[in-house]
């Protein structure tokens, strides 16, 4: 069964490199020309996608909420809903910002809170939808973006196997085009809270699904951890300055970080190479020197039969190997062989069934001397 997900053009599979999205949230402040600016640097990063929110925060919120004070150094507003309201782009931003980003080359989605800014987003014709960790359980939201047909990524901070079932349970009958990832809903996480493994075990538990990562922990090794675990889809918040006003731009990636993620995560898919263990042409001149050979221990006269004692092991590793030494043994020497000469299968008769059984083994190459 294929476990696979294509996000606008970029094909996801277990042996493609790892699609970064850098989720800018609100990080821009609420300014389009600080949005333009994280897109266009996540872009030189190498990040694969970029991802905003979107909310009607008046139908999201309750008034009590929505009209409660907001008494933060993190604040754009004196109550919680003007601060909500100074973050939120507007019709007009979202095409400015997705014209910009088709300019540049990255792919630009969202992240949808309610089913009126699935229909606000959907006006754009983004090309995928993320729900968010809060609405894990939120299967009418789920039904309502499955419905676009889009790609969906699916965060599970907080929830239980039960949960992340009930939701594929819910997806899948209308939209297969579907990636669920592990997340710990902390902001930032610990390490000791990210559950890594449990990347394995949504692998097991859904094999037709790409598994990812949405990474609120502050530094890069994690995600390349989680790529040789099986994730393919990482997210990670991004910003240009962590000393920024808002509450998440403590927990992002600068550009740098950025940058250095992108690298190590397509190094960590080279670096996996494959099962087969061979010898590599690098390793050939190093181990010239360090690996061993079989020789002469004295001057050996023509028809001697071999004893253990007649045979040293040496470098350079351009002879029999080590591991014939016993199978060498009882056998006569041809012709004559000086003190660390190299003993060959061509200079030796006796036991046929210990020279045939030798001379059928792999030897180690010859090396030439470089």
């Amino acid at each position: 069964m294929a476990r696979e997900l294509t996000i606008n053009s970029f094909h996801i599979h277990d042996d493609s490199d790892c699609y970064v999205v850098a989720e800018i949230g609100h990080n821009h402040q609420g300014k389009v020309e600080t949005a333009k600016e994280l897109f266009r640097i996540a872009k030189e990063c190498g990040a694969n996608a970029v991802k905003l929110q979107k909310r009607n925060n008046r139908l999201l919120f309750t008034p009590e909420l929505y009209n409660s004070p907001y008494v933060s150094e993190s604040s754009y507003g004196n109550t919680y809903g003007e601060h909500r309201e100074a973050l939120e782009f507007g019709e007009d931003e979202f095409r400015e910002l997705k014209s910009y980003a088709a300019e540049i080359g990255i792919t630009m989605f969202a992240t949808a809170f309610d089913q009126w800014s699935v229909d606000f987003l959907e006006k754009l014709d983004l090309p995928a939808y993320k729900i968010a960790s809060g609405d894990l359980t939120n299967t009418p939201l789920q039904k309502y973006v499955a419905k676009t047909g889009k790609p969906l990524i699916l965060s599970t901070g907080g929830g239980t196997f039960d949960d992340i079932q009930r939701a594929y349970d819910t997806i899948m009958p209308i939209n297969k085009r579907l990636c669920i990832l592990q997340c710990t809903a902390s902001y930032p996480t610990e390490v000791e809270d990210m559950n890594l493994r449990v990347i394995s075990s949504l692998r097991q538990l859904f094999p037709d699904l790409v598994i990812g990562l949405s990474d609120h922990q502050n530094g890069i090794a994690m995600a390349v951890v989680a790529y040789t675990l099986g994730a393919r889809l990482i997210e990670k918040h991004f910003t240009l300055n962590r000393a920024w006003k808002g509450t998440d731009h403590a927990f992002s990636l600068e550009p740098i970080g950025l940058r250095k993620l992108v690298r190590d995560l397509k190094r960590a898919r080279i670096a996996l190479g494959n099962r087969a263990k061979l010898r590599l042409p690098v390793e050939e001149q190093p181990l010239f020197k360090m690996s061993k050979k079989l020789v002469a221990a004295r001057d050996l006269p023509a028809g001697h039969v071999l004893k253990a004692k007649d045979i040293a092991i040496k470098s350079p590793g351009d002879g029999l190997p080590p591991y014939l030494l016993a199978d060498l043994v009882g056998s006569t020497t041809i012709g004559p062989i000086r003190e660390d000469e190299n003993i060959t299968l061509d200079n030796l008769k006796g036991p046929s069934k210990t020279l045939n059984r030798s001379a059928s083994l792999q030897l180690t190459p010859n090396v030439s001397r470089k």
